[in-house]
């Protein structure tokens, strides 16, 4: 079972991703990660990566797009895949098209995990992390014991820099600028499973693996 799970910042991707792989048996790959992984093994893809990255320039879509293609290609995505932060836009959804069709693993379905602004803002400007241990709290969902101090380990927690609303909506706006594209791209062609991601945790579980059992 080949899959993207898509949704802006805060959907819960992260989360359900995990509870996929679990459950169906296949890796989840998030872009960041697959970044960190090629550049760790110096693969020639990672180290074309890193000299990007090293100017602080953006990674090009077509060095990005191979670093997929590498990835994919491993052992452990015979099963099937998930993929977590990829496509981004039209150019690399297209990409992506094509390869998956030279290696024959083609895309079966697209998790979109849909959620409100107001919800999304709520979920990122209220996430607290641990200095020390990096647990994560929630000011109203999951918040401490003891305001700003970590239940686990004492230490104190943190609002990273990116969880401000200034810096949520620059990344939510660049997610209603590219990926909802890529979305509508996938829906054209029946791919895409939508989830109320407003629902708790549990209940989108649920629906996501209601879904994937009876498709696999």
């Amino acid at each position: 079972m080949n899959l993207f799970i898509m949704g802006p910042a805060g959907s819960g991707k992260g989360t359900m991703s995990r509870k996929i792989a679990k459950k169906f048996g296949i890796p989840h790959i998030a872009t960041g990660d697959m970044f960190r992984e090629a550049i760790s093994k110096q693969t020639p893809v990672g180290k074309e990566a890193k000299s990007y990255i090293d100017q602080g320039k953006l990674v090009p879509d077509d060095v990005t797009n191979r670093m997929v293609q590498e990835r994919i290609t491993m052992d452990d995505c015979k099963n099937g895949y998930l993929l977590d932060g990829y496509p981004r836009n039209l150019a690399q959804a297209d990409a992506f098209s094509e390869l998956s069709y030279q290696i024959d693993n083609q895309l079966d379905y697209v998790i979109n995990l849909n959620i409100r602004y107001e919800e999304l803002l709520r979920r990122i400007t209220g996430r607290r992390i641990c200095k020390n241990c990096g647990k994560i709290y929630h000011v109203d969902f999951n918040p401490p014991k003891v305001e700003g101090t970590c239940d686990k380990c004492g230490h104190e927690l943190y609002q990273r820099s990116d969880d401000t609303k200034e810096e949520f909506e620059v990344r939510y706006q660049i997610y209603l600028d590219q990926t909802e594209a890529v979305i509508t791209y996938y829906r054209e062609q029946g791919l895409v499973h939508d989830v109320d991601a407003t629902q708790s945790i549990d209940s989108v579980w649920a629906e996501i693996e209601k879904f994937l059992e009876a498709v696999k």
